[in-house]
C-alpha cells in the first residue's frame, strides 16, 4: 500500500517539470538559433560570392575572344584571385563558364557552407550538415558592332621614305585584327577608301545616275568648260583639247595664240564656232570623281557646300552629283564596307602612290561609305538589340594641295583645308570634321611627317579628342600606330 501511495504522489508531484522541460528543450533552441546565425553568414558568403562573380565575368569579358578551354582556366584563375579565403566548399568543375554565339559569357558557381551551431540540428536529424549557396552573373561582351573606315593618302609623296609600304603592312594587320574580334560575320565591317586628288568609283559605274559629266542634260548653256564632257572628246576642226578650245578661235597648234603667229606658222586658224566638240564615250571614263558641288564653287572656301556632306544625290540638281574627272593619277578603285577580308587585302596591295592630296575628299568619301549613297550604296543592315560603333581611321602624308576648286598640287592650300576644317572669328567650327563628330562619328587621324613639315593643324583638330590625332616621323611608325589604334577599337567591341 505504502509503494503505490509514493507512486501516486510522485506522477501527480510538477514541482520538478520546469527543469526537466528546459533541458528537453534546450537542443532544439540552440539548433535553431545556430541555424539562424549560419544562414547570415552564409547570406555574407554568398555576397562574397557574388562579387568575385560579377569581377571574373567582366575581366574575362575585355579578354574576349578565346576558346572554352581558355575561358574556363582564365576563368578559374580570376575567380580564385577575386574570391580569397572563404569557409565555402568547391572545386574548380564547380565553376561553369559558357559563352554563346550572341557575344554573352555566363557564370554559374554552386557552392556548399558548412554549417556550424546549425549542425547540431543535422546529427538530431539526420539533414545535410552544409547549406547550398550558389550565383549567376552574365555580361554582353559582344553586343558592340564596328563600322570602320581606312581612308588612305594615295599621293605621289607617299611614294617617298618606304610610307607606301608601311601603309600597307601597317592597314592589312589591322584588317586581320579586325577580322579577329568578329565572332559572327556582321560584327565588323571595313571600307578602304585610297584617295589622292580624287578618289577612284569604278569605271563600270558609268551609267549610273549620280554621275555629274556636264553633258547637254545636265549643262545646256555649256558654260561649265571643266566637266566631263567638255574636257574628253574630239574637235571636228583640229585636235583642240577640250571644247572651249575647239568653239573659240583658235589656231590648230596650241603653240600659236594669235591668227598672225598660227598662219606665219603655216598652221589653219579657225574662227569661233566653226569647231564641233563631240565628247567622248563615257565607257572611256576611268572612275575618278571629285568634290561635289556647284561647278563654280563654294561662293569663298569657308562657305559649307555639298562636299561636306553624304546628303543623298538629286539628278535635278547637279551640286549633289559626283562630277566625273578624267584625273591621269586615279587611284585604286576604293571598297564601301565589307566584311570580305581577302577583297580587303587586295584593295591595299593595289594602293599606288600618285597625284596631289586632297583630305576633305577622301574623309568625306569615308563617311559616305559608312552611311552609303552612289557607289558605295549598299551598307550592312543594323539588327536591333546591337550597338553600333562607326570609326574613321584618316592617314595622311601631307598638307591639303589641291581640290576640285583650289590649290596646284604642289603648295599648301589653306583653300583646301577649309572644306575640312574651318574656325571662324567667333570660334564657330565649320567643315567636314565637325558635320561627322556631330554624326557621332570617331575620328582617328595620323599625319605621316619624315620630311620635315609643320604639324598638321586640320588633322589635329579633326580626330575627335587629342588621343586620337597621331603625329609620325617614320615610316615604321604607321604599323606600331595602327596597332595600337586596332586594340583600342577591339576593345570598343568587348567591353560595351
Amino acid at each position: 500500500m505504502r509503494l503505490l501511495s509514493n507512486c501516486r504522489r510522485f506522477l501527480s508531484d510538477r514541482r520538478g517539470n520546469i527543469a526537466i522541460l528546459f533541458g528537453l528543450a534546450v537542443v532544439p533552441i540552440f539548433g535553431m538559433m545556430g541555424a539562424a546565425l549560419d544562414y547570415s553568414m552564409a547570406n555574407m558568403q554568398r555576397t562574397q560570392l557574388q562579387a568575385a562573380a560579377d569581377n571574373t565575368v567582366l575581366m574575362l569579358s575585355k579578354m574576349m575572344p578565346m576558346s572554352d578551354d581558355a575561358l574556363n582556366t582564365q576563368g578559374w584563375k580570376i575567380f580564385q584571385a577575386n574570391m580569397g579565403s572563404t569557409p565555402l566548399q568547391y572545386t574548380q568543375p564547380s565553376l561553369v563558364i559558357t559563352q554563346t554565339s550572341n557575344g554573352k559569357l555566363t557564370l554559374q558557381i554552386d557552392t556548399q557552407y558548412p554549417l556550424t551551431l546549425g549542425g547540431v540540428m543535422a546529427k538530431i536529424f539526420g539533414t545535410s550538415p552544409y547549406m547550398a549557396v550558389d550565383v549567376h552573373s552574365e555580361v554582353q561582351w559582344g553586343n558592340t558592332r564596328l563600322r570602320v573606315a581606312l581612308v588612305l593618302d594615295n599621293s605621289g609623296s607617299m611614294s617617298q621614305s618606304n610610307k607606301i609600304t608601311a601603309l600597307k603592312t601597317a592597314t592589312k594587320n589591322l584588317i586581320t585584327t579586325l577580322s579577329g574580334v568578329a565572332k559572327n560575320p556582321e560584327d565588323v565591317y571595313v571600307s578602304v577608301i585610297p584617295f589622292s586628288k580624287d578618289v577612284n568609283a569604278g569605271n563600270t559605274n558609268y551609267n549610273a545616275n549620280w554621275i555629274y559629266w556636264g553633258n547637254a542634260a545636265q549643262d545646256p548653256t555649256k558654260s561649265d568648260h571643266n566637266s566631263w564632257d567638255a574636257q574628253n572628246g574630239t574637235c571636228s576642226v583640229s585636235n583642240g583639247p577640250d571644247r572651249a578650245a575647239c568653239v573659240s578661235a583658235h589656231c590648230s597648234s596650241s603653240r600659236y595664240t594669235s591668227k598672225s603667229s598660227c598662219q606665219s606658222a603655216g598652221r589653219t586658224w579657225y574662227n569661233a564656232g566653226v569647231g564641233v566638240w563631240t565628247p567622248a564615250n563615257h565607257n572611256t571614263w576611268n572612275g575618278c570623281i571629285q568634290d561635289r558641288g556647284f561647278a563654280a564653287g563654294p561662293a569663298t572656301s569657308t562657305t559649307a557646300g555639298n562636299d561636306q556632306l553624304t546628303i543623298a544625290t538629286d539628278t535635278t540638281k547637279n551640286e549633289t552629283l559626283f562630277p566625273a574627272e578624267q584625273y591621269g593619277y586615279c587611284t585604286q578603285t576604293m571598297q564601301g564596307l565589307t566584311n570580305n577580308w581577302s577583297t580587303l587585302n587586295t584593295i591595299v596591295d593595289n594602293m599606288q602612290p600618285n597625284g596631289s592630296t586632297n583630305q576633305p575628299l577622301g574623309l568625306v568619301w569615308g563617311w559616305q561609305s559608312l552611311v552609303g549613297g552612289g557607289p558605295l550604296a549598299t551598307i550592312p543592315m543594323d539588327t536591333a538589340n546591337y550597338a553600333y560603333s562607326q570609326v574613321i581611321i584618316l592617314l595622311s602624308d601631307g598638307l591639303n594641295t589641291q581640290d576640285r576648286w583650289w590649290g596646284d598640287g604642289y603648295n599648301t592650300s589653306t583653300d583646301v583645308d577649309y572644306r575640312m576644317y574651318y574656325k571662324d572669328a567667333s570660334n564657330n567650327v565649320s567643315g567636314t570634321c565637325q558635320n561627322i563628330k556631330n554624326a557621332n562619328i570617331t575620328i582617328y587621324t595620323v599625319q605621316v611627317n619624315t620630311g620635315g613639315d609643320p604639324q598638321s593643324a586640320v588633322l589635329k583638330n579633326c580626330a575627335s579628342d587629342p588621343s586620337k590625332f597621331f603625329m609620325l616621323t617614320s615610316s615604321d611608325e604607321i604599323v606600331t600606330t595602327f596597332d595600337q589604334i586596332g586594340s583600342a577599337l577591339a576593345n570598343i567591341h568587348i567591353s560595351k
